[in-house]
């Protein structure tokens, strides 16, 4: 609760300055400089602002009192539902904006009526000796005063209200592990925020300047006075469409920049980080622009070196796994440059490519856990080792489903498990046929095929490649996917038509 008891006080302390300063610096002021009455009216008068002034206060106090009634219960709390944070987080940085109601309606209805009120009173009773369109006068600048207060309040407020924002995320990491957020959410948009800003106090002294001298004229020229509203009306006009316009071009002048950096930003958590921030500016923007550039470099190196050190372990991984035997050395990599090849061909996109090159490196990861003794025998399999061969497709899965975070490998558990799948639904583990088998596990059983009949087993010699190019044409929509198997068949065999020669790999 002290976070939430000094968060009071500067709330206070705000006000009051602020209250003070509207009120009795400039509207005594204003009296003092504008209106010439005996001593003892001003007396009454500023008996009216202080009789006014106490209304405000009391109605203020209401308002502050029912807007802030659900964050002292919040921190009056230790503990707190993931729902509710994010609610009062929310609700927080919603609290500058209603201030601006809270200070709008106490002084419109809490200080203005009564003022107006008594004034009109003693006008009547003859205790002040003034025209009864001063009120009105009176109301317009104390509007005019209220609206400079609120804009001063709100922007006092968004500063005040950091040390609840920054707890509340304090307390949602330390109970949940995660900080409370907007999620991108704009409350409150910049461009509206400087357009009224800017406008305002370009406005305020025009409005106050005008009502001030208007006073003043009474005195001294009754007649030209009257003249003075015209011609002061066309200068207020064209000050307000200075005000405006200038408000507009500098919103422009800011507005632009961060909607670039936005729309960078969008991009990048898109995963695309091939373009860079145009840096168009002079100003502070210049450097803003050019340290979200240099963000974008570091991430792309960090990036492309996470990409090579988990390319590293793909094919350290698939090494260790063909070390096991010198027979089947180099098998892992072999298969999964076959693989990128169907699958450049067939038009795979780079993305995709990728995730198919790395299933294929894996494609065998789950004959760690098959035995020595059945894995390198000489002969023949029996029924017995054969199953256990058979399982390596599922230990695979297994192993990948092991590592975190448990999405980490998911993109290549469908080819690790069903690269032994075959077309007509004789194969492995789950005995699925034609198009239901995944797409990964389709292309690896082509090249894990076509390598596994051209390598050398301490049983057999391998075969040449032309033979086993025919076996896998005669196996085309059985054993084999026909697209795919068409695809590795004539491409393998343009490439040997080109070289010349039938050399063993993938250039």
């Amino acid at each position: 609760m002290e976070i939430y008891r000094s968060f009071i006080f500067r709330l206070v302390r705000n006000y009051l300055v602020g209250s003070l300063s509207a009120v009795f610096v400039i509207g005594t002021v204003m009296m003092v400089a504008t209106l010439q009455i005996p001593n003892i009216q001003f007396v009454l008068l500023i008996l009216i602002v202080v009789v006014s002034l106490l209304f405000m206060l009391a109605a203020e106090g209401v308002a502050l009192r029912r807007q802030l009634g659900p964050i002292r219960k919040f921190f009056a709390q230790e503990r707190h539902e993931r729902a509710e944070l994010s609610q009062m987080y929310e609700n927080i940085h919603r609290f500058p904006g209603r201030t601006i109601y809270r200070i709008m309606g106490p002084h419109l209805l809490g200080f203005s009526i009564p003022a107006a009120g008594l004034t009109l009173w003693m006008i009547s009773a003859g205790w002040l000796e003034f025209p009864s369109n001063y009120v009105a006068v009176a109301a317009a600048c104390a509007i005019l005063i209220a609206i400079m207060h609120a804009l001063i309040e709100y922007f006092l407020t968004v500063r005040a209200v950091r040390p609840l924002l920054m707890e509340a995320r304090r307390r949602g990491k330390q109970q949940y592990g995660t900080e409370p957020s907007l999620g991108g959410r704009v409350l409150v948009s910049i461009q509206r925020k400087f357009q009224l800003s800017t406008a305002l106090i370009g406005l305020f002294p025009l409005f106050l300047f005008f009502l001030a001298t208007f006073i003043r004229l009474q005195y001294m020229d009754h007649e030209f006075a009257k003249e003075y509203i015209l011609w002061g009306i066309i200068v207020v006009v064209l000050g307000a469409g200075f005000a405006l316009v200038g408000s507009w071009l500098l919103i422009r002048d800011v507005r632009d920049p961060v909607a670039e950096l936005t729309k960078e930003m969008n991009r990048i958590q898109e995963g695309d980080l091939g373009r860079r921030a145009p840096d168009l500016y002079a100003d502070e923007f210049s450097a803003l622009i050019s340290g979200f550039n240099m963000m974008i470099n570091r991430l792309e190196m960090r990036q492309e070196r996470n990409r090579q050190l988990l390319q590293s372990y793909f094919s350290t991984l698939a090494a260790a796994l063909d070390a096991r035997d010198k027979y089947t050395a180099g098998h892992s990599m072999r298969v999964a440059e076959y693989s990128l090849m169907i699958g450049k061909l067939s038009g795979m996109s780079e993305e995709q490519a990728d995730l198919l090159y790395k299933s294929a490196l894996l494609h065998d990861i789950g004959k760690i856990g098959v035995p020595d003794e059945v894995l390198f025998k000489d002969g023949k399999l029996s029924e017995e080792e054969f199953a256990i061969i058979q399982t390596h497709p599922v230990l695979g899965e297994s192993i990948l489903l092991q590592v975190e975070p448990m999405d980490a490998m998911a993109d290549f558990l469908p080819g690790v498990r069903s690269h032994h799948e075959r077309y007509d639904g004789k194969g492995y583990p789950d005995g699925k046929a034609g198009m239901d088998i995944p797409l990964f596990g389709r292309i690896i059983a082509v090249a894990d095929a076509f390598d596994a009949m051209t390598s050398d087993r301490p049983y057999r010699n391998g075969m040449s490649h032309e033979k086993a190019l025919s076996i896998l044409e005669e196996g085309k929509g059985t054993q084999w996917d026909p697209y795919f198997a068409g695809l590795f068949i004539e491409e393998w065999r343009r490439r040997e038509h080109l070289h010349g020669s039938s050399e063993r790999g993938v250039s």
